[in-house]
């Protein structure tokens, strides 16, 4: 794709608000000349790309605005690929305000939300997944949603799919030179090859929709929710994993009425823990909507921790929570609590009971150790967050991904069925629609305007 020479932009490219430095970025045709009539120091029109200038800023009677530097960049290596000035200027908001309406006098229209990058995916700098995750990268709190979205950045699965997408292209076109030959029995697009081609895409599909509850968890936080009975520890434990007093803590049961959440980062990933009320039956209305809410939390969770009271807990009590917590079908620790107060003899019972691990740990005394460790471990036993492989971690990207998963198992069926070229042909058509709308290389003016102006300015 050959860049485009769009009309100069501006905006303030670092976060607002007063700081040491702040860089205002103006990109587009003139970009470096248009910045040049304000600038005195050397001639930029005259500088190559990739240099430094320093010099003053003026306003339009000749005073002085600022002392800054203009960082050159010609088209197209640029972010955007086109020309490019960078001022470097002292942070303050006055006169970040001045530089902007300056610029504006002169011809340059301030930037709309995400319209650099929009410019850099028009330009064919990268696709629209490595687009969007330039946000995504913005936005990464942890070390994991920094990763997924660095690799994203880097061509993630897109380049992949890209080149399986051109292979079916190449199918679609045989299959569709058979309808112009429909009244004769001929096979462009063989049949053998054409499924090989499909189960390879399928094959490539399958793991990244299937990460999207990981590559989601990573991106927003893992839902963590932490359930157990009355007074197993739970509020303690919240508490001693925030290092805070988040939580009221009492000897009697079912102080905890509502759902309490804060985050917790470990080793790189962000937890949302959540302490709930305790699971029992109860005929108080307030204590019962608590549980309820429990309950729906369980059922939202990306991970359980099941906390019980080692001391008070009795092995058929046990049985019956695992077996609870099993059935929920949602991946969860056993977390024994009061470890240091647990007879041996009644831990190594429980521990058979249980019939798999149990975390032992001591909340009020803050032995949470082997906790932290699990709860890190259970996720990373993901593969993805181990090897920093792609992951899905956007709703649109599933939505395709799925989409193209669809047709392709459709067309596929119609294969075994020995469907006529033109019924085949409308499944693969769908397939590329959904394969082009994810890289970009189908797009609308409405899902660019939809997904650029979630962008931050000056980005």
């Amino acid at each position: 794709m050959n860049s485009l020479q769009l009309e100069p932009i501006a905006a303030l490219a670092t976060a607002p608000g007063i700081g040491a430095i702040a860089v205002i970025r103006v990109s587009g045709e003139g970009a470096i000349e248009v910045t040049n009539q304000i600038f005195r120091g050397k001639d930029l029109t005259e500088q190559p790309s990739h240099t430094a200038h320093f010099g003053t800023l003026r306003a339009a009677d000749g005073a002085i605005i600022d002392e800054v530097l203009v960082t050159v960049f010609r088209a197209p290596r640029s972010f955007t690929k086109e020309d490019v000035a960078e001022i470097s200027c002292h942070g303050s908001e006055f006169i970040i305000r001045q530089i902007l309406t300056r610029l504006t006098q002169e011809g340059v229209r301030l930037a709309r939300p995400g319209e650099f990058t929009q410019r850099a995916f028009l330009n064919g700098q990268f696709d629209l997944v490595q687009a969007e995750a330039v946000a995504d990268l913005i936005a990464s709190d942890s070390e994991a949603s920094h990763r997924a979205a660095l690799t994203q950045l880097r061509g993630g699965f897109s380049k992949q799919l890209k080149a399986l997408r051109q292979q079916l292209i190449d199918f679609v076109a045989l299959v569709e030179l058979e309808l112009d030959f429909g009244e004769e029995d001929v096979e462009f697009a063989k049949r053998d090859q054409l499924r090989s081609l499909m189960q390879d895409i399928r094959r490539v599909l399958r793991p990244l929709i299937d990460s999207f509850a990981t590559g989601n968890a990573i991106k927003n936080g893992v839902p963590t929710v932490i359930v157990g009975k009355p007074n197993a520890g739970k509020s303690t434990l919240l508490n001693t994993l925030l290092n805070e007093e988040k939580a009221i803590v009492s000897d009697i049961p079912g102080t905890t009425r509502d759902v309490i959440e804060d985050e917790l980062f470990i080793d790189g990933i962000r937890f949302r823990l959540i302490d709930t009320a305790g699971l029992r039956q109860t005929t108080d209305t307030i204590e019962a909507i608590g549980v309820e809410r429990t309950q729906q939390k369980m059922r939202d969770a990306a991970l359980v921790v099941y906390l019980f009271d080692g001391v008070n807990i009795t092995p058929d009590e046990l049985r019956d929570a695992v077996r609870e917590v099993r059935e929920s079908g949602k991946p969860y620790l056993l977390v024994g609590n009061k470890a240091d107060a647990t007879p041996d003899a009644k831990r190594q019972t429980l521990n058979e009971v249980a019939a798999e691990p149990v975390v032992w740990i001591s909340a009020r005394d803050a032995r949470i150790d082997e906790l932290t460790a699990a709860l890190s471990a259970r996720v990373r036993t993901d593969a993805s967050v181990q090897t920093g492989s792609a992951v899905v971690t956007n709703a649109r990207h599933l939505e395709h991904l799925t989409g193209t998963d669809d047709a392709l198992a459709h067309a596929i069926g119609g294969l075994d069925a020995g469907v006529s070229a033109d019924w085949l042909a409308m499944d693969l058509r769908q397939a590329l629609r959904h394969l082009g709308e994810l890289t970009g290389e189908i797009t609308t003016d409405d899902l660019l305007d939809s997904i650029f102006s979630r962008f931050c300015i000056g980005k």
